[in-house]
């Protein structure tokens, strides 16, 4: 939202009253809160007939300082709130300079770990400081009270940006991967993935500074990012508050701040390893029984395609029953024995649910009955036409609604079912929407999904064990990447789409999410050839996970010709080989607070090409992936410094530099980074829940002098091998422990056996 007209005039009908001058301050239990005028001098005549702010400031973690300003405080807490983890650490505060005769001090200086926030009193300004760096700074006028005629009041900040400072993140958006010059309204839509709107609204960005900013309001907020003001960031939201916190990099740059805001705003959960494996859908619209899906998956087991999971879209249900949670008999007779004969294959199966009641189910007069159902103000139950006729909406505020919800779906987990994709959650109504425990409508927006997902994510913990817990989410909030995975919504069949959901995976993987997935082959598909299909296949198998899936068409391989079945049978076999590698990734991944799928400036931050690059990524941290987004199979893509080997050629490439090739159907870039140890497994034909210990290959590129080690992990993320290399003038020295007899050392195409836990190779 903007305020101005131009720099210096406001536009008709907005007034601005900002913190202009420190008042007071007191500091007690290690909060410290600042009184500021909204006039500048110190005539005690300024008190008088003049609004006050008042902000306070906590240590909200390791190197993270809260701020939460405010004008009037009579409307009461805001609910929901998200659920910030609690700081082990208190602040520290301290004074500068002399404010004489009894006068302030020239500085009020709060400090939480290496990060400090630096109060000039007046006139008001703020500097976060971390290390003897100035990250970013609360500069004139820059917190204020907005009051705009005929709207309800506003609370701003604005915080500013340095010369070539980028800014990136705010969730899953699929606008230009760097956010700078960008008006951006954080509310959830339903908007597909080729407009403004987005799925995913994460009110935290990141700087290539190395600092991040979370917004701490499940509020819809609006940002202008260097757009209003071009020096500065600036956030805003309705009514009475606003809270941020600042998030530093404790000396670790991008990744401090990502490992940091993990602390803050929770930790992904680890997936089961099962769910790295292939997808395969029913799509959505399409007529399918028991006999399509059984076909579907002989068709994958003749063709050599190991299927993980099957995936039943919207039509397990009768349509305008969505949801009743039961199995239609006229295509399913037997659902329980069909889950046994899935389950026989070794394949699991997930189904399609969203947090919705349509009018003619069974269940909805049960659900409005009980009051499990959102009502409006007057009490009556809240519904639309919109999607479902009739539907009604599960308020999970009210316990016993989510418990109701829970029951019906442990039944479908007791019959066989492995885990849910929980569709929609974000066209949640504000206007006459009354929570069963009071929240605000606002806030409950974007927060809803939040409910929703942990819900569905809890139960399937408490059924199935935190081992086997995964969700496949649409929307997202703050703190959603506690219930992964999600995937990217409704992309179109082009090759544009498939870019501008790769950018929005970027994104979204610097909002604090670690895991992520797309519709293979686009979800709006009438115009997907087997060319596209091939390249997106690639592009899918080559993220943390891998689905195909569609509108009206099926997606199986053979109805896009025998070249996509080899393609789609090479690319599967090829990422079950790597998931030594990558299931280490996942855990380390957890473990660190940072992505699995990494945008190139998070592991080459000093690199000025990687702060832009936005068509390629890192795959953990040594698999360097560019997908393919033209027909005739050119690409061009960039290197950063040092070597760099295609892992499917052997090929070297020589670093900081760009390459523009051509590639068939059957390759791409996919490069693995110079002193890599890279473990890949040799059992391609099952599932990907193989022991990785066994007949095992490690391969070694390019190892430096001061070495390089790799791990092997069970499926609790338990360590159960590693490997480490080191090297001197005349040998390689590779020491691995936990591997079996069969094991394999690979260094430039030649394989060595390794006898004992020690092997020299001169």
């Amino acid at each position: 939202m903007k305020f101005q007209n131009g720099y210096w005039l406001l536009q008709k009908g907005v007034t601005a009253m900002p913190a202009a001058q420190v008042a007071d301050y007191r500091i007690q239990d290690g909060v410290l809160t600042v009184y500021c005028a909204v006039r500048p001098g110190a005539s005690r005549a300024q008190s008088v007939d003049a609004p006050l702010l008042t902000f306070e400031m906590t240590a909200a973690g390791r190197d993270t300082i809260h701020v939460r300003a405010y004008h009037h405080l009579g409307y009461g807490e805001g609910r929901p709130a998200f659920e910030l983890g609690k700081a082990e650490v208190q602040g520290q505060f301290r004074t500068e300079g002399d404010g004489g005769d009894g006068g302030l001090p020239e500085k009020l200086i709060f400090t939480a770990g290496s990060l400090q926030a630096v109060i000039h009193t007046a006139p008001f300004s703020i500097d976060y400081v971390e290390d003897g760096t100035v990250l970013t700074r609360s500069e004139g006028r820059s917190l204020a009270y907005m009051q705009i005629e005929g709207q309800k009041p506003r609370m701003k900040e604005e915080l500013s940006l340095d010369v070539g400072e980028l800014v990136y993140g705010l969730g899953e958006r699929f606008t230009p991967f760097v956010k700078n010059g960008q008006n951006v309204e954080l509310m959830n839509e339903d908007g597909g993935t080729a407009s403004e709107q987005t799925y995913k609204n994460i009110p935290f960005y990141v700087s290539n500074r190395g600092y991040g900013v979370m917004i701490d309001t499940p509020a819809p907020v609006s940002m202008e990012i260097g757009s209003e003001k071009v020096e500065r960031v600036q956030f805003s939201v309705e009514g009475e508050e606003i809270s941020y916190c600042v998030v530093g990099n404790s000396g670790s740059g991008l990744k401090g701040v990502l490992a940091n805001y993990a602390e803050l705003a929770g930790t992904a959960a680890l997936p089961p390893r099962w769910s790295f494996g292939l997808w395969l859908s029913t799509s959505f619209t399409t007529d399918y029984d028991e006999q399509t899906v059984m076909s579907f998956l002989n068709g994958m087991q003749e063709y050599g395609i190991p299927v993980e999971v099957f995936h039943f879209d919207c039509c397990w249900m009768k349509e305008f029953e969505w949801c009743n949670f039961e199995w239609r008999d006229d295509c399913f007779p037997d659902p329980e024995g069909m889950l046994a004969r899935i389950h026989e294959r070794g394949t699991r199966v997930c189904v399609w649910i969203n947090p919705y009641i349509a009018q003619k189910s069974p269940l909805f007069a049960e659900a409005a009955a009980k009051g499990f159902l959102l009502k409006r103000k007057d009490g009556s139950v809240w519904q639309t036409d919109r999607w479902q006729a009739g539907m009604g909406i599960v308020d999970f505020t009210n316990p016993g609604a989510a418990q109701w919800y829970r029951a019906h779906l442990k039944k479908l987990l007791d019959m066989g079912v492995d885990c849910f994709k929980t569709d929609f959650g974000e066209r949640i109504p504000i206007r006459e929407a009354a929570w069963y425990d009071g929240s605000d409508p606002v806030r409950m927006h974007n927060y809803y999904t939040y409910l929703y997902n942990q819900v569905v994510y809890d139960l399937t913990a408490e059924v199935k064990g935190a081992e086997n817990a995964v969700v496949f989410a649409r929307s997202a909030t703050a703190g959603g990447q506690k219930f992964p995975v999600h995937w990217g919504g409704d992309c179109s069949s082009t090759y544009r789409s498939m870019a501008e959901s790769l950018r929005g995976g970027l994104s979204l993987m610097l909002s604090g999410f670690a895991f992520w997935s797309h519709d293979m082959g686009g979800f709006e598909d009438d115009t997907c050839d087997p060319d596209l299909y091939q390249r997106w296949t690639q592009f899918g198998l080559l993220s943390s996970h891998s689905r195909y899936h569609s509108s009206r068409r099926y997606k199986a391989p053979w109805l896009f010709g025998q070249e996509s079945v080899a393609v789609s049978r090479e690319f599967t076999k090829l990422k079950l080989s790597l998931m030594p590698y990558l299931w280490a990734q996942s855990v380390e991944s957890v473990r660190d607070g940072i992505p699995m799928m990494r945008p190139m400036l998070l592991e080459f931050p000093e690199d000025e090409m990687c702060w832009y690059l936005d068509r390629q990524y890192m795959f953990g941290s040594s698999l360097l992936v560019a997908p393919v987004f033209r027909q005739d199979g050119v690409c061009r893509f960039y290197l950063p410094m040092g070597s760099w080997t295609h892992l499917l050629s052997g090929k070297s490439y020589i670093g900081g530099n760009w390459y523009t090739e051509k590639y068939d159907a059957h390759s791409l870039p996919v490069f693995v980074r110079q002193g890599t140890i890279l473990i890949r497994g040799t059992q391609t034909d099952g599932s990907v829940e193989y022991d990785d210990r066994k007949g095992a290959r490690i391969c070694l590129y390019d190892i430096p002098m001061e070495g390089a080690e790799a791990r092997c992990y069970d499926r609790f993320g338990r360590e159960t091998a590693s490997v480490r290399a080191s090297r001197d003038e005349e040998s390689l020295r590779i020491v691995a422990h936990g591997f079996d007899a069969d094991t394999r050392v690979v260094l430039e195409g030649a394989e060595y056996p390794l006898f004992g836990e020690v092997l020299v190779i001169q």
